[in-house]
């Protein structure tokens, strides 16, 4: 984050990738680029992220094959069905929740075992899984399978590659795994998400789709498309005979009138001088200054590919931090940051100082998903602000990716004999009612009875804590099974009730906000790399975020970019952040994802 006191005039980004010739240095260090064996295990963004990964980078383990012979395996082809059927019991290796006592006397799996013929000896962990995980790959002592580890798509590429995980695509047929497979028939890029840069498909989907689809719209549209939602204090603007704002010009009337007459002061009484027209962070998740870039036709948000990338209607990928719109929203707001209309401190405060502003009846104009949580007492005075429309007059609110779909958190391994034995129980996961348990807990223990529509209903806090002495929340972290558990939208509306929260946002969403949206094309997070991709990604992703970052906030403190400010700009984060290297990696992986041809 940028502090106030390291803001200069003067453009000088750090911490860009050094040469090209140092890169190729380091990759050359590693035995090859493209090889995949003997290299650290990472996530890269855009791809699922993996907890093994995360973990195993804390604890400087890395998650190599070594080869030892004498080991029996079953046969296995890739895109070749095993026919073999002899094996009806299984070794999972995989996590748990802290408060998961292990799912040896789990009701819901023990009904599935019984249920497909099957019996699992589970070994499960919520600690040191990543080293318990190292050492059995790196030994060759492989369980049948891996549930709930949360591998990287890098990771699982490389284990499909050597073969220590088995193409499952020859099983997600109607025979096999006739639930899943009717998942992937209607929802066609869940399946571009599970399968690897070779082809291929290692591992079983995972994710949660929250979306207004869960609260009866006819779109669906996910619970993150956007994540600020701005608000203003409308009983300031009624005292001032100053209507809601619906552009970016009136907004900036309203917010210099705040200012101009203390209304912090005035209206509840609070110190003099005590008025903060706007506070946001700067570059934040819900509480940033992101949604007023609207009216220059962009909203870079936070996100989980690569910040400020974009996807346009036809299919290719930007930056929109090199466009001359952003040029023009950061020359534009800094006016305002000049006037004393946006909080000094927005590069610096956190999230609870923000609050604390705002429940004070400081502030003027913020940004968060509820009024009521950000404002406290003076909830009732304030409304959400529509997106405002720019100096030319128009918007577009660029829209944020939802959830990622990942395959790492079930892989068959090559000592099961016997696949399609073992996935007909986990086929069991991708009915609704199942799954739902295996996220919150069983019926007639998390889940009290269903409504006139028959759609489940959840126990209480109160309920809990009467029946099992413990709140819903510890409940469920009793009752919840790691694994392959896809929570698509439309299970809130048919399976089980959404949380009220939930259904509030989510509301809010398709009523009020996306309306405002001109196009909803996002780049999916769910994108797979190559194992070159993911050194481009890994050598300079974070020095590009920073670069610009860095330059934004010294550009809204000190005054938008002269001519060659601007030149200087482009040109370091081309020559030196590697800028043209991630757009040919973001553009391969999402046509590879979307199924077109790249250009040669």
């Amino acid at each position: 984050m940028i502090k106030s006191k390291e803001l200069n005039r003067d453009f000088l980004i750090t911490g860009c990738a050094d040469t090209e010739a140092a890169r190729e240095n380091r990759s050359g260090s590693r035995n090859g680029r493209e090889s995949r064996n003997g290299r650290k295990s990472r996530s890269a963004a855009g791809g699922p992220v993996g907890k093994l990964t995360g973990m195993a980078l804390i604890m400087g383990l890395s998650l190599s094959v070594t080869a030892c012979g004498g080991k029996e395996f079953g046969d296995h082809e890739k895109g070749v069905a095993n026919p073999d059927t002899s094996q009806t019991s299984f070794a999972i290796m995989g996590g748990q929740s802290a408060l998961s006592p292990g799912y040896t006397d789990n009701v819901v799996l023990n009904d599935l075992q019984e249920d497909t013929g099957i019996k699992i000896d589970w070994t499960t962990m919520s600690e040191s899984l990543a080293e318990q995980v190292n050492i059995r790959i790196a030994g060759e002592e492989l369980p049948d399978a891996f549930l709930g580890v949360g591998f990287s798509n890098y990771d699982i590429s490389r284990y499909g590659d050597d073969g220590t995980f088995i193409d499952l695509t020859p099983y997600l047929t109607e025979e096999y795994m006739p639930n899943l497979s009717r998942i992937l028939e209607e929802n066609p890029d869940i399946r571009s998400a599970i399968t690897m840069d070779d082809g291929y498909i290692y591992g079983l989907p995972s994710g949660e789709r929250m979306g207004t689809a869960g609260i009866g719209a006819a779109e669906d549209y996910s619970i993150y498309s956007v994540p600020q939602f701005s608000m203003i204090n409308k009983a300031w603007l009624d005292e001032l005979g100053l209507p809601v704002p619906t552009t970016l010009e009136e907004l900036h009337t309203a917010l210099k009138a705040f200012k101009d007459n203390d209304m912090s002061a005035k209206y509840y009484g609070n110190a003099a001088g005590s008025t903060i027209p706007m506070s946001t962070g700067f570059d934040e998740w819900c509480w940033g200054q992101n949604i007023f870039y609207a009216g220059f036709g962009f909203t870079n948000w936070p996100n989980d590919v690569c910040k400020d990338l974009v996807l346009r209607d036809d299919g290719t990928v930007d930056f929109v931090c090199v466009s001359d719109a952003y040029r023009e929203a950061v020359t534009y707001f800094h006016d305002w940051y000049a006037e004393g209309l946006m909080d000094p401190e927005m590069f610096s405060q956190t999230d609870s100082q923000l609050i604390s502003k705002c429940s004070q009846g400081y502030v003027g104009v913020a940004t968060w998903w509820y009024i009521e949580e950000v404002m406290g007492d003076y909830a009732g005075d304030y409304v959400f602000l529509p997106v405002l429309d720019g100096p030319d007059g128009t918007h577009n609110v660029t829209v944020r990716t939802g959830g990622g779909i990942n395959s790492g958190n079930l892989n068959i391994t090559k000592a099961c004999k016997s696949p399609a034995n073992l996935l007909k129980f986990f086929d069991r996961w991708y009915d609704p009612e199942i799954v739902m348990q295996l996220q919150y807990g069983p019926i007639g223990v998390y889940f009290t009875g269903q409504d006139e529509n028959g759609v489940w209903q959840s126990i209480s806090d109160e309920e809990s804590r009467e029946k099992y002495g413990k709140g819903s929340g510890e409940l469920k972290g009793e009752c919840e099974v790691a694994g392959p558990k896809l929570i698509l939208s439309d299970y809130y509306q048919t399976t089980f009730k959404m949380e009220d929260r939930a259904i509030e946002r989510l509301t809010d969403l398709y009523e009020y906000w996306m309306p405002y949206v001109d196009s909803t094309a996002t780049y999916p997070v769910d994108c797979v790399y190559t194992s070159r991709e993911l050194d481009d990604i890994d050598w300079y992703k974070a020095s590009f975020e920073n670069a610009v970052a860095e330059q934004e906030g010294l550009w809204l403190k000190n005054g938008g970019p002269t001519d060659e400010e601007w030149e200087s700009y482009i040109k370091h984060l081309r020559d030196k952040c590697g800028m043209d290297k991630l757009l040919k990696v973001y553009q391969a992986a999402y046509d590879r994802y979307a199924g077109v041809e790249s250009a040669k």
